[in-house]
């Protein structure tokens, strides 16, 4: 199947600076617009001067915000980019599920190979660590030490409603702080060593909450094996700086953040933001975008803002069957997320240390959920969706899963697609 980009696409992809691979992606604000010429000669109005209304803003269809949201997400048609810089056009890939974001990518870049995030990875140059809705998000490097003081709040406010909090009353947080930071000046530690460490100055409180109160208090990331393909460890952090080798940026602002969301998410209105970003009272920080942006409604009458020439491709466009892995922000990404999802769909966010199951994607929309089983030879991509698939999207369905099956289990000598019904 051959999948056509707008023009308006097209122009978009113009518009953004590219750097090496793991440079950051910037849409490209247009200057004010010129004077326009309106043909020669001077217009003599001899009549009342009338002063019309401004026309309102053009209604998108969900349709038409399904399909600048696959457009944005790189899901109508893979792109030959580093997987660094489609991390940092994404605003960064949710991180649950360790190697949820092998398959992000490999659903969104062209040839696509684990080893090339593996390396990203090992080398420090893109790290896990809790940033958006207080989740674990894999990021670049540059990306996190941008991004950390603009979510520093919002860490801070969600551990102070917590039972972490709660078991930590009368605990000095900035003793709490200088210990912990000289636990890990020595070298990163797992949750447990933290815990043990900091127990010596606190004995009798609960471990866990002890070394939990250190992920608001110092910008701390995950470090290898754990996410690294093919390997495996124990979730280990050591503190960013000393990490990276680079110190945690100052700039708390949230513009970019929301320009960069609009520019992978949008159009969207504040809810979905605020709902992606975990950031409260982003109004105003829209309110002062305004000039910098164009606003649409939705079918009820939602306002809706976006960057001006960002991709809206024609509604008709094709979508290609997907797979995408747990907790992909393609679905998380809105507060209103029937662009994606029917109404009576709950959100697939299955419980534990990252999902079970994937989602699959069917005309741009949640069709159900996939999960890949193992034997020593065989492997096997059950895919069970909420409507039966019939003709090209069952043949669609069954040639990508057969990719899919490739890149995760090229190993196994046999390799079988099988399509059902939800159970």
């Amino acid at each position: 199947m051959r999948h056509v980009e707008s023009a308006t696409s097209e122009a978009w992809r113009h518009r953004i600076r590219r750097g090496p691979p793991g440079r950051g992606l910037r849409p490209e604000t247009p200057g004010p617009a010129g004077p326009t010429e309106r043909g020669g000669g001077l217009t003599v109005q001899t009549g009342p001067v009338t002063t019309s209304r401004p026309a309102p803003p053009p209604v998108l269809s969900q349709r038409t915000l399904n399909r600048a949201l696959l457009a944005r997400q790189h899901l109508l048609q893979r792109v030959e980019w580093p997987a660094g810089a489609m991390i940092e056009h994404l605003v960064g890939m949710q991180s649950q599920a360790p190697i949820a974001p092998y398959v992000g990518l490999w659903n969104r870049v062209s040839g696509f190979e684990p080893g090339e995030l593996a390396g990203l990875m090992l080398e420090r140059k893109a790290v896990r660590a809790s940033l958006m809705r207080y989740t674990l998000h894999l990021v670049t490097a540059r990306d996190y030490l941008a991004l950390r003081p603009v979510f520093a709040p919002l860490l801070a406010r969600r551990f102070r409603v917590s039972a972490f909090q709660r078991n930590l009353v009368g605990v000095d947080l900035d003793e709490l702080a200088r210990l912990g930071r000289a636990l890990l000046e020595e070298q990163p530690r797992t949750a447990a060593d933290l815990g043990r460490g900091l127990a010596e100055h606190w004995p009798g409180r609960d471990r866990l909450s002890l070394s939990a109160a250190l992920g608001p208090l110092l910008p701390l990331v995950q470090v290898p094996p754990r996410g690294v393909w093919g390997a495996s460890g124990l979730p280990t952090w050591g503190l960013a700086e000393a990490w990276l080798g680079l110190p945690v940026g100052s700039d708390s602002s949230p513009d970019d953040v929301v320009l960069r969301y609009l520019g992978a998410f949008g159009p969207a209105s504040v809810a979905d933001i605020q709902n992606w970003s975990g950031l409260a009272r982003l109004g105003p920080i829209v309110d002062r975008l305004r000039d910098r942006l164009v606003t649409f409604r939705d079918e009820r009458q939602r306002e809706l803002f976006d960057l001006p020439d960002a991709p809206r491709p024609d509604p008709a466009t094709p979508a290609p069957a997907r797979f995408l892995p747990e907790y992909d922000n393609l679905l998380l990404g809105h507060r209103d997320r029937t662009r994606v999802m029917n109404v009576e769909h709950s959100t697939p966010l299955f419980p534990g240390n990252g999902g079970v199951l994937g989602s699959v994607l069917l005309d741009g929309r949640f069709a159900g959920g996939w999960r890949i089983r193992r034997t020593a030879d065989r492997a096997v991509l059950e895919v069970a969706l909420v409507a039966a698939a019939l003709g090209p999207d069952r043949q669609d369905l069954e040639q990508e899963g057969q990719r899919l099956l490739a890149f995760a289990a090229g190993d196994r000598s046999r390799r079988d697609v099988v399509i059902g019904p939800q159970g």
